[in-house]
């Protein structure tokens, strides 16, 4: 029986909040607990799900929705300050653009989707870069989210993970949580069809594949990426590492 605590807090107004705490590395040590948390938009808890929230002691937010989407969905817990990184959302539109031209297909989705992952690399990892410099002076808990909790609250749990020596398998895991717990919004996009919106509605491996083929066409590797993207140098890494892992 494992006394761990509950990875997937289940909440009545937000869905894929969970812990990236437990997690191994590859020198032994754990992701501490009840530190990080992703999720999706904070803007519809109840107030059973404030209280909750409340109890784990979360105090700052890292919110990569864009402009409209932040209006659309405004934090209700009092007691966060939200920190915006904002990465507007492109997905739709270019769905929306592929549908108006008659060639929008489940294939098609999915290309859209990897693209998306890409430019994550490609045209905003200063967000990314910020959202560390925040890790490396927040004291958690502090959560991580977008508007799904998915896409790129998905790519910057990736990050965390990698830079704190989680191994890839564990990543990859983590990341497709998604598909077990995330509610999508049916009245999202509801003018695109419905293989389409599966498509966009939850995470698959090449989706994440595809940031990290991004990163190595851009920077030659993961490691050159934090270190010259990311801005975790050594000492960072270890600083990190000394706040984020236990023994």
């Amino acid at each position: 029986m494992s006394d761990s605590p509950a990875r997937h807090l289940s909440l009545q107004g937000a869905s894929n909040f969970r812990d990236l705490g437990g997690y191994p590395t590859a020198d032994g040590r754990t992701t501490r607990w009840r530190h990080i948390f992703r999720s999706n938009h904070l803007g519809q808890l109840t107030a059973d799900d404030i209280e909750i929230v409340r109890a784990l002691g979360v105090r700052s937010a890292f919110d990569f929705r864009g402009l409209e989407e932040r209006a659309a969905g405004v934090c209700v817990v009092n007691e966060i300050t939200v920190h915006s990184l904002p990465i507007e959302p492109t997905v739709v539109a270019a769905l929306r653009a592929e549908l108006a031209r008659g060639s929008l297909t489940a294939p098609v989705a999915l290309d859209i989707m990897r693209e998306s992952y890409r430019n994550y690399v490609r045209h905003n990892t200063h967000s990314f870069r910020t959202l560390f410099g925040h890790l490396l002076e927040d004291r958690a808990p502090l959560v991580i989210h977008c508007t799904a909790g998915k896409d790129r609250t998905g790519f910057a749990s990736a990050l965390i993970l990698h830079a704190l020596g989680v191994p890839d398998d564990v990543i990859a895991e983590d990341y497709l949580l998604t598909n077990r717990y995330y509610k999508r919004d049916a009245s999202s996009a509801s003018d695109l069809p419905a293989e389409v919106l599966d498509a966009i509605g939850s995470v698959e491996a090449s989706y994440l594949a595809a940031a990290f083929e991004a990163v190595g066409s851009e920077y030659g590797d993961l490691e050159t990426y934090l270190r010259d993207g990311l801005n975790l140098g050594a000492p960072e890494r270890t600083a990190l590492k000394e706040r984020y892992l236990k023994s």
